[in-house]
Order: structure tokens, then C-alpha cells, then sequence
């Protein structure tokens, strides 16, 4: 019997819950409009700051019975406006009161309400909207859906300061794509919100400028028109700029340095501008301080990092701005057992948020050392960077890992770091750890990185060598992503580069001469010429060219011949053709070219060739086939005596003669050194 009673008990638990809000309910529905609209009234009172009220009334279906009220034609302006009120409110409630609320189809209900005459009901439908839209959870694609919302809402801006508040709001968190850009700048977004700069209205000035943020990042469309606008006669960078003064408020400040920010990076402003060099870059290095809140300190910094990514000269000077790289090890100490916070409130959300601060830190690092040497001597050596950087490599939030992973490659494109600080700290280990399993995003800068401590300077390059990466490596090369694909053989190529005989072939086999081949024939140009590099080094010193020419010699020539006739680069072919060149000079290997006549005819078609690079790489070949010292076999010079012969019928000889009095000294000279092999 126990059983039966459970059931019951919570029945009567949540009617008790529900029986207070049911009145509210049952009002809307009083045939007497007046009672509907004191309804309307207090449920607005009953909900302000309750949660709990809120979810109440949306599961007894309050919000089917708003929107139908706020649509007709036959309720009062007072009711329809106090009904989009009251579904505001039940928006500012959580994220499962907006699906509601969407799911009931509140935005086209308010989109249809902006129609109407009334500016009263034409706010509160914007406020609701504004509401909805900013919540994560709302699907922003449903403004655009019909294309006429987007025209109607520029022409709505001009109607009040609350108008042009909400609006603006709403287009700066519904530009997520560069369709959407495209969408808005079509409809005249900049001519329509450049004014309200200037608005006496604080609020509208700010999400005018929030607008601009969105619409300017990585656009070159929008960025170069908002060069040309002017605001009161002023030009819109100069506005910016004013926007960045010290006296502003951060809030301000900050997202007027995003806006330059972005029109630099889109080419709009030069990077020696002053309005870059002397506003933008020190207002963000700024932001950086420790007097700044936790979401500044991360924005100015990655903002700062996006700013100066591609430009050396921006790196070196925000290297000597404030003691910016000191000031960045402070994101890593926060906040601390003796932080200044009072708010506990304040104090909790920051602990909970630290990590970006350290995600922050990693992506300026990253930004700030991408290109200068001393720059990367500068940040290895503040304090305990290097165990930061490992730390973080395993830290539990994905972004950053991803970011110290960015740092750390930032920092091994230094010949000096990847033989002190990346093999004193051991970084490959935890960086091979994190090439076990992770997102494409990380494996990619995770790989690239790898690739760098795989060079033949690299200290560490024997340990990874030892710890089986080479499977990991071909693994990679099969990948759907063109960026792992071509990582997965760099690393190859790297690591065949000069390496033992056992090494190399290790590599042939795991990779397999099917995938070896397919990457041949690979459509991304930079798998092909990180392929041919990988061949090529693997093709070098003679007993290596000997052996893996009599096992894979066949399938190799094939490959060749495809690349020298098919549609490929100048690039692509002159590494091929240095890949024959390597060929020529194995004892045993060249005969493979010289039984080849169609083979022949190609290099000495390329010979002649219009581009230096190819007539170089071509006569190089021949130089090498020709060579007469070999490993003091008895008919070694017979062997060399025949391929003279033969090559002088094929007329190799007539373009020696020729290349000699070449205008290129380089191809003169191989020339010239050929020719001689002649004449020994």
C-alpha cells in the first residue's frame, strides 16, 4: 500500500505550488477586458525577480495565452503592451524559460507587433525581443528568417534613444557569421548606426559601438567603407579613437580598441598608423593591469594577441610597453589566497573563471614571440614559464590546452629554445600525451609543434624517436583534415632528414607505399610538396638510394613520371626532379633512369625549359648520371663510359654545350662541371 501513496503525496505538493500561480492564469482568460488587463497587471508585479513564480506560470501555459492577447487587433494598446512586458520578464528568468518561450514562437509574434503604430508597444516588443536574442540559447538565424525584419528594424532606429538601444543590441549579438555582416551592411547598418556615436544616451553610444565590433571583425568590406565614414564631420577612427581616452569607461574604452583593432587586421589601417601604434596597441596593454576585472584582463589580452599576430614591429613594441610580459605572469597567480577582492560573489565567479586568464596569457605569449628571437628569450625566461606551459598543456578546460599548446609552438620556431628550455622541461612528453587523443584543433598545433622538435638540432628529437611517434605520425597522414595531413608527413620528412638506414625504414614501413602514394597524388598542393620532401630525404646517401630504389624502385619511378607530366607548380616539379637527381647518383639506382628512355627524354626536355629552377634541377640529374666516381668496382668506368655514350646520342651533350654559355651563373656553372665529367 505504501507504494500507492506516493504518488498522491506529490500531487498534492505541486498543486499547492501551483494553486497560487493558477489565478493569475485563469484571469487571462476573464471575458471582461478590464479584469484581463489588471490581470496582466499583477502577474507583471508577481514575477518581477521570482524564478520560481516564472516557471509556474509557463508550465500552466501563461505564455499561449500572452501572445495570443499581445496579437490581437481587438486588445487595447495597454494590454498588448503590458503583455510583451510580462513575456520580457518571463525571458529574464533561466535558459529553459527562453526554449520555452521560443518554442511557443514568441519572436515571430513580436517581430509581427513591430508593425504596429505605437511606440510604447513597439519598445516593449524590442526590449522582449532584445531579451530573447541575448540569451545562448535562442537560434539568432530567426531574425533573419524573413527578409523583410532586418529593413523594418533599421527604419525603427530613428524612432527613440530606447529603440535605438534595443535595436542595435539585438543586430550586435545576431551577427555571428559573415553572411549575417553581409546582411546588415547591405541594409545600411553603418549609415544608420555611425550617428548614434554620438548619441547624448550613454547606453546607445555603447551598443552602437558593440555593433560596429561585430560587423568590422575579419571584413574587409565593412572595415574599408568605416574608414570613409564620417561622424559630424569627423572621421569614424578619430570617434574611436576619442572612445579610447583614459577618462572613458573601460567598457568603452576597450570595445572602441576592438573596433580598430579589427579594421587593422581586415587592412583598413596600416599597422604604423598612430592611431594603432600610439592608441590602440598601449590602450589594451592596458586592459592587462592588475587593476583591471578578470573579463578585462582577458579581453584586452586576447584582443592585444589578434592585434599584433602578423606584424613584427607591433610584437616589439608591445614587448617594451608597460612590462607587458612581467604583467602577463600575474594571470597565472589569480586571484590568490590573499587576493584584494572583498565581494565573495566577486571572488567566486573569478575563481571559477581563472582559466581564462591563463588561456589569455597563453594566446598574448603565443602573439608576442611569434617572429622575435630575444621576445621568446624574454618570455622562457620569466618566472617558471616553462612549467606553465607543461601544466597546461594538461589542464582540464580544452581552450587551454589548445592555447599553451599555440604558446609552445610560438616558441619552438627558436633554434636556441629547442636546445635549452624545451629539453631541459622535457615538453615532448606531455606533448605526446596530448597527440593521443584530442580535437582537430589541438592536434593540429600540436603536431606543428612536433614537427619543429623534430628538426635534426633538436635535442629532442631522439627521445620522441624512441617513444614510437612514428606510427602516430602515419596515422596522421590519413587524417580528413588537409592541415593534419600535411603536419602528419612534415614530421616524416623531418625526422628522415639525415637519419639512420633503420629509421627510414621503419618509416617506408608503417606508412606503406599505398598511402605513400596516395599522398602523391594528394589534391592539396602542401601534402604533395611535403611528400616529395619526405622522398627525397629518405632517397639520400647511396646504400640508402640503392636499397629502397631496388624494393620500391618501380612505384617510384611511376610517381615521378605522373608529377613531371601532370598540371603541378614549378615548386613541385623542381623537388621532383631533385628527387631524380638523388636517384642518379645511387650506384645501382641510376640504371633505373637509364633503361628509361622515356624518362630521359623528360630530363631533357626540362633542360631546356623557360624556368631556371627546372633547367638547374634537370642538368643536376645529368651531372649525376654521368659522374664517373664510383665505389672502385672494376667496370665502374666502363658503366660510366656507357652512360656517356648514351646520353652524347640522345644529344645530352649539345645542351651541356649550350647551358655553358647560360645568362644564369648558377646553371653555367652545373654546366660547366657536367661537361668536365666528359672530358675526365
Amino acid at each position: 500500500m505504501a507504494c500507492l501513496l506516493e504518488a498522491p503525496l506529490r500531487i498534492s505538493v505541486l498543486s499547492e505550488v501551483t494553486a497560487t500561480s493558477r489565478h493569475y492564469v485563469d484571469r487571462l482568460f476573464d471575458p471582461d477586458p478590464q479584469k484581463v488587463l489588471q490581470g496582466v497587471i499583477d502577474m507583471k508585479n508577481a514575477v518581477i525577480g521570482n524564478n520560481k513564480q516564472k516557471a509556474n506560470l509557463i508550465v500552466l501555459g501563461a505564455v499561449p495565452r500572452l501572445l495570443y492577447l499581445l496579437q490581437q487587433s481587438t486588445s487595447s494598446p495597454e494590454l498588448r503592451t503590458e503583455c510583451a512586458v510580462v513575456l520580457g520578464s518571463l525571458a529574464m528568468g533561466t535558459e529553459n524559460n527562453i526554449k520555452s518561450l521560443v518554442d511557443c514562437h514568441i519572436i515571430p509574434a513580436l517581430l509581427q507587433g513591430l508593425l504596429c503604430p505605437d511606440l510604447t508597444f513597439i519598445e516593449a516588443c524590442l526590449r522582449c525581443l532584445r531579451t530573447v536574442f541575448i540569451s545562448p540559447v535562442t537560434p539568432v538565424q530567426l531574425l533573419y528568417t524573413d527578409p523583410t525584419v532586418i529593413p523594418h528594424l533599421m527604419s525603427l532606429l530613428s524612432r527613440s534613444q530606447r529603440t535605438q538601444e534595443y535595436i542595435t543590441q539585438i543586430f550586435s549579438h545576431c551577427c555571428k557569421t559573415p553572411e549575417h555582416q553581409t546582411v546588415l551592411y547591405n541594409h545600411g547598418a553603418i549609415q544608420n548606426i555611425a550617428p548614434l556615436l554620438i548619441s547624448p544616451s550613454y547606453k546607445v553610444r555603447m551598443q552602437a559601438l558593440k555593433c560596429f565590433s561585430v560587423l568590422a571583425y575579419e571584413n574587409t568590406q565593412v572595415s574599408m567603407t568605416l574608414v570613409n565614414v564620417l561622424v559630424d564631420g569627423e572621421q569614424l577612427s578619430q570617434v574611436f579613437v576619442r572612445m579610447m581616452q583614459r577618462d572613458r569607461p573601460i567598457e568603452m574604452q576597450l570595445t572602441a580598441a576592438k573596433c580598430l583593432t579589427y579594421m587593422c587586421r581586415a587592412g583598413a589601417i596600416r599597422t604604423d598608423d598612430n592611431c594603432i601604434v600610439l592608441k590602440t596597441l598601449p590602450c589594451l596593454v592596458r586592459m592587462c593591469s592588475k587593476e583591471r576585472l578578470l573579463e578585462e584582463r582577458v579581453e584586452g589580452a586576447e584582443t592585444l594577441a589578434y592585434l599584433m599576430e602578423p606584424d613584427v614591429e607591433l610584437q616589439r613594441i608591445a614587448s617594451v610597453t608597460d612590462h607587458l610580459v612581467a604583467m602577463l605572469a600575474d594571470y597565472f597567480k589569480y586571484p590568490s589566497s590573499v587576493s584584494a577582492i572583498t565581494d565573495i560573489k566577486r571572488l567566486d565567479h573569478d575563481l571559477k573563471h581563472a582559466h581564462e586568464l591563463r588561456q589569455a596569457a597563453f594566446k598574448l605569449y603565443a602573439s608576442l614571440g611569434a617572429n622575435d628571437e630575444d621576445i621568446r628569450k624574454k618570455i622562457t625566461e620569466t618566472e617558471n614559464m616553462m612549467d606553465r606551459i607543461v601544466s597546461g598543456l594538461s589542464e582540464s578546460s580544452i581552450k587551454v590546452r589548445l592555447a599553451a599548446v599555440r604558446c609552445l609552438h610560438s616558441l619552438s620556431r627558436s633554434v636556441q629554445q629547442l636546445r635549452t628550455s624545451f629539453h631541459d622541461h622535457a615538453v615532448w612528453k606531455p606533448l605526446m600525451k596530448l597527440l593521443q587523443n584530442a580535437p582537430d584543433e589541438v592536434l593540429v598545433m600540436a603536431s606543428s609543434t612536433l614537427c619543429n622538435l623534430l628538426l635534426e638540432f633538436s635535442p629532442s628529437k631522439e627521445p620522441i624517436l624512441e617513444s614510437g611517434v612514428i606510427e602516430l605520425l602515419c596515422s596522421l597522414t590519413q587524417s580528413d583534415s588537409p592541415a593534419l595531413r600535411v603536419n602528419g608527413i612534415w614530421a616524416l620528412m623531418n625526422m628522415a632528414f639525415q637519419a639512420d638506414q633503420k629509421v627510414k625504414v621503419e618509416i617506408v614501413r608503417a606508412l606503406g607505399t599505398e598511402q605513400l602514394f596516395r599522398l602523391l597524388s594528394d589534391p592539396d598542393p602542401n601534402v604533395l610538396m611535403k611528400t616529395l620532401g619526405l622522398l627525397r630525404n629518405l632517397l639520400s646517401t647511396r646504400p640508402h638510394i640503392d636499397q629502397i630504389m631496388s624494393s620500391h624502385g618501380k612505384q617510384i619511378m611511376q610517381a615521378v613520371t605522373l608529377i613531371l607530366e601532370g598540371e603541378h607548380s614549378v615548386e613541385v616539379k623542381e623537388q621532383t626532379l631533385c628527387i631524380l637527381a638523388n636517384i642518379a647518383d645511387g650506384n645501382t639506382a641510376k640504371e633505373l633512369i637509364m633503361t628509361n628512355d622515356d624518362m630521359l627524354q623528360k630530363i631533357k626536355y626540362y633542360m631546356g625549359h623557360s624556368n631556371v629552377k627546372l633547367q638547374l634541377a634537370a642538368t643536376f640529374c645529368v651531372s649525376n648520371l654521368i659522374w664517373n666516381e664510383e665505389d672502385g668496382e672494376g667496370d665502374a668506368m666502363t658503366g660510366s663510359q656507357e652512360r656517356q655514350d648514351k646520353l652524347r646520342e640522345m644529344g645530352f651533350v649539345d645542351i651541356l654545350h649550350k647551358l655553358t654559355q647560360a645568362s644564369d651563373p648558377n646553371l653555367c656553372d652545373r654546366a660547366k662541371t657536367a661537361m668536365q665529367q666528359y672530358l675526365a
